[in-house]
C-alpha cells in the first residue's frame, strides 16, 4: 500500500498536493508518506507476532530521525553499520538494547561507543574484528553480546553490488570458518556468544534464496549445540524486495509464513533487519524540468536532480518509474531523463517513454524512499536536497536543503594560502 495517488490529475500524497509542497519548498526534494511507513511496518510486525521478536529497521536505506523515531514508536529497533547510525539511532530515541552492529570494517572507537552504550549485540564479520571487540570489552570492563555472521553461500538472485552471501562477497565467514570462530568467541573473557547473523543481500524478490540459507543455517545451529554452543537470537538479515518495474516480491505475510513454517518452533528469538520493503514505496523524489533538448541521436529532458540526489539508476542501472505530477500534456515522448553532473553517467532514466513534458514541469521519481537520500552527495558542490514528511493533510520539511555555506562547513585555508 502506498498514498500517492491522483486526484483530478494532480498527485497527491496522502491529503496534500505535491505541487503545493514543491512551491513551498522548492525542488528537488524527497518526500515521504507517513501512512505509507507506518503500514508497511506494521505489516512487517504483524508477519512475526506468533513468535518471540525484533524487527531492527535498517537505517543505512533511510536514516532520517523522524523516520527512525516513527519506527522507534511502533516498538521498532535498528540494525546499523557505523557509529554514525548508533548516533542517529540513539538520537532518535532508540533502546540500546534494541540495535544491532553490523558491517565489516567497525573501527575500535566505533566498537567502544557501542559497548559504553550497552547494544544488544555486535554481528562479528571476522576473526581479527573478534579479536579487537575482546580488547575493546576488556578496557572497558564489560562483557561484549556477540553473534557470528555466517555466509551461507546462496544466491539471492539480486544485483552482484548489493548480493552479500556468496562465498565470494566479503561479507561474513564460511561456515567451516564461522564454527571455529564461534568457538573461539566462547573462550574469550570478555566476550559473550548469544546470537548467529546472516544477511544474504538486497532487493530479493524470490522466497527459495531465504529459505534455502535458512535450511543450512538450522544445520549450522546443530553444529553450534555439539560444540555445547547455544544461541539466544537468530539474526536472519534483510534484503526482501519491492516492485520498482515488473517485480512481484514476496509480501510480508508470505515471507513470515515461509521463514516460519522452515523453522518450525525456534526456541530463541527472531531479529529482522528490514529496510527497502518498509520505506522504499514510501517515498519519491520530485524535480522540476530545468530544459528539453533534441540530438541527433535522442532526446533529453534535463531536470534538477542529478545522479547526486539519486544515484541508484547510474550506480546499479537501477529502474526507477517517472511519472508527471500533473496529467495535463498530450502525447508521449521519448527520452533520456538527465541531471545537470558533469558525468555522461548523470541519468535518472534512459530511453523513457513518458508523457510529453515541457520547462518547469514536475516529475515524480517513485520509489525512492530507500537508499536515496541516504546515499547522496554534494559532489560538483551541489547542496543536498531537502526531506519531507505528510501526515495526512499536513506536511513537515524533517531535513533542511542544504545552503552554499552548509557545502564548506569544516573546511578552513591554512595560513600559507
Amino acid at each position: 500500500m502506498n498514498h500517492f495517488n491522483y486526484r483530478n490529475d494532480h498527485m497527491y500524497c496522502e491529503d496534500v498536493s505535491v505541487s503545493e509542497i514543491a512551491q513551498e519548498v522548492g525542488t528537488p526534494f524527497y518526500l515521504y508518506s507517513h501512512a505509507t511507513l507506518r503500514h508497511h511496518f506494521l505489516a512487517f510486525q504483524k508477519a512475526f507476532e506468533d513468535v518471540p521478536h525484533l524487527v531492527c529497521f535498517s537505517a543505512k536505506s533511510n536514516s532520517n530521525l523522524a523516520v527512525l523515531r516513527l519506527f522507534r514508536n511502533l516498538g521498532g529497533g535498528l540494525d546499523i553499520v557505523s557509529g554514525g547510525e548508533l548516533f542517529r539511532g540513539l538520537k532518535a530515541g532508540i533502546a540500546p538494547e534494541r540495535i544491532v552492529f553490523s558491517g565489516v570494517g567497525k573501527r575500535e572507537d566505533e566498537i567502544a561507543y557501542a559497548l559504553e552504550n550497552g547494544i544488544l549485540m555486535l554481528n562479528v564479520e571476522s576473526f581479527q574484528e573478534l579479536d579487537l571487540i575482546d580488547k575493546c570489552a576488556g578496557r572497558l570492563r564489560k562483557k561484549a553480546p556477540v553473534a557470528i555472521r555466517v555466509n551461507p553461500d546462496v544466491d539471492p538472485r539480486t544485483h552482484p553490488y548489493i548480493s552479500t552471501g556468496l562465498k565470494k562477497n566479503k561479507f561474513g565467514l564460511n561456515m567451516e570458518a564461522a564454527v571455529e570462530t564461534y568457538k573461539a568467541a566462547d573462550a574469550r573473557r570478555h566476550v559473550e556468544v548469544i546470537g548467529i547473523s546472516c544477511h544474504i543481500g538486497s532487493q530479493v524478490t524470490e522466497m527459495a534464496p531465504f529459505v534455502d540459507a535458512l535450511e543450512r543455517l538450522k544445520n549450522f545451529i546443530s553444529t553450534l549445540e555439539s560444540c555445547d554452543i547455544s544461541i539466544k537470537y537468530l539474526d536472519l538479515g534483510g534484503g526482501l524486495g519491492i516492485t520498482y518495474d515488473q517485480e512481484s516480491p514476496p509480501h510480508p505475510s508470505e515471507y513470515g509464513a515461509a521463514i516460519l513454517e522452515t523453522l518450525g518452533r525456534v526456541p530463541f528469538t527472531l531479529v529482522l533487519e528490514p529496510g527497502r520493503v518498509i520505506v522504499g514505496n514510501a517515498g519519491i523524489l520530485v524535480t522540476r524540468v530545468l530544459y528539453t533538448k533534441q540530438g541527433e541521436d535522442k532526446d533529453f529532458v534535463i531536470v534538477d536532480s542529478a545522479m547526486n540526489d539519486l544515484v541508484r539508476p547510474s550506480l546499479y542501472n537501477a529502474y526507477h518509474a517517472i511519472e508527471p505530477v500533473a496529467r495535463d500534456a498530450e502525447g508521449t515522448i521519448k527520452a533520456d531523463i538527465v541531471g545537470p553532473v558533469c558525468e555522461s553517467g548523470d541519468f535518472l532514466a534512459r530511453d523513457r517513454q513518458i508523457p510529453h513534458v515541457e520547462s518547469g514541469d514536475l516529475l515524480a521519481i517513485m520509489s525512492a524512499g530507500a537508499y536515496g537520500f541516504t546515499m547522496s552527495s554534494n559532489y560538483n558542490s551541489r547542496p543536498r536536497v531537502c526531506e519531507v514528511m505528510v501526515k495526512e493533510d499536513r506536511f513537515f520539511v524533517i531535513k533542511a536543503r542544504e545552503s552554499y555555506e552548509d557545502l564548506i562547513a569544516g573546511e578552513s585555508i591554512p595560513p600559507f594560502l
